[in-house]
């Protein structure tokens, strides 16, 4: 029974990676179908490709795009749609539970319940922001800000957009599941806006940014660590303000010292710290000190 459970796991693993490498996915990604299978990021990738392939025109895809920026760093697009009714900058993120955000927020909030009524709450910068930054680069990359440029950001269909405020409606966002129906209702209200010509020119031209060699896609990882790391410099500075702040408050009663000016005596026109609970304390420190 076992062996026959076995032996049947392995024909569909070898049918389904068979098909997968006839893919373009993985003609451009050489990604392992094992490694797509168990990598979050990959597989979410393959899954919006796979959504898209229903997608009637012409058409053609780009998976991890590494354009250049100004200042010598890399932005990675995940998934590059080039369409008859234009460019489409997909943003894949593979979250579950509930997501809360709207369009002007830094950062989104995501919900996990944790059992007994409990939730753990995460924060991840606003995927809205990080899109229009690689819309920003692909059209620099291009030379033309005129192009048909669509951002959508496709979430994990484990996840549930519980409350996302869009008020722009220049971008999309969605579960995976409906990727298909969305880029198809863009496209029946967009019509034609790129020409086969076009389609394959741009191509051609960003083709090369997803052969990138290892060593790009290692300095961006390394970019992306030591933005998230705090540096020494930035340590320094933030111990300084928290000194700083630390030193503002009343050593007596723990209230918050002002900046104050002597109304009279002989220190009239001085300015002094003073604590905000005055006059029930009377504490005072020279600004000198």
């Amino acid at each position: 029974m076992y062996l026959g459970l076995i032996a049947i796991i392995l024909i569909i693993y070898y049918i389904s990676a068979t098909q997968y490498k006839k893919t373009e996915y993985y003609a451009q990604t050489k990604n392992a179908y094992l490694g797509v299978i168990f990598n979050k990021g990959k597989n979410g990738e393959y899954r919006t490709y796979k959504y898209l392939n229903g997608l009637e025109g012409h058409k053609k895809y780009l998976f991890n795009l590494y354009l250049p920026k100004d200042n010598g760093e890399t932005t990675e697009l995940d998934v590059v749609l080039l369409h008859d009714s234009g460019m489409y900058v997909f943003e894949s993120k593979n979250y579950s539970g509930w997501i809360f955000g709207t369009e002007t927020q830094k950062n989104w909030t995501q919900t996990l319940p944790m059992g007994r009524g409990k939730s753990q709450k995460n924060h991840f910068f606003n995927p809205i922001m990080q899109n229009k930054g690689h819309i920003k680069w692909l059209k620099s990359y291009l030379q033309n800000e005129c192009l048909p440029v669509f951002s959508c950001i496709v979430f994990s269909d484990r996840c549930t957009l519980k409350n996302i405020n869009l008020t722009s409606g220049e971008h999309a966002v969605i579960n995976r599941y409906n990727i298909l129906s969305t880029v198809k209702r863009n496209a029946t209200m967009q019509g034609t806006r790129l020409s086969e010509t076009q389609i394959d020119e741009i191509f051609n031209k960003l083709y090369p940014l997803t052969q990138v060699g290892y060593d790009v896609k290692q300095e961006h990882i390394h970019t992306i660590q030591n933005k998230k790391t705090p540096t020494k410099q930035s340590y320094m500075t933030s111990e300084k303000e928290k000194n700083t702040k630390e030193s503002q408050i009343c050593p007596r009663c723990g209230g918050y010292l002002k900046v104050r000016t002597a109304s009279k005596g002989q220190n009239q026109g001085n300015k002094f710290y003073g604590c905000s609970n005055y006059p029930k304390c009377r504490y005072t420190k020279n600004i000198t000190e």
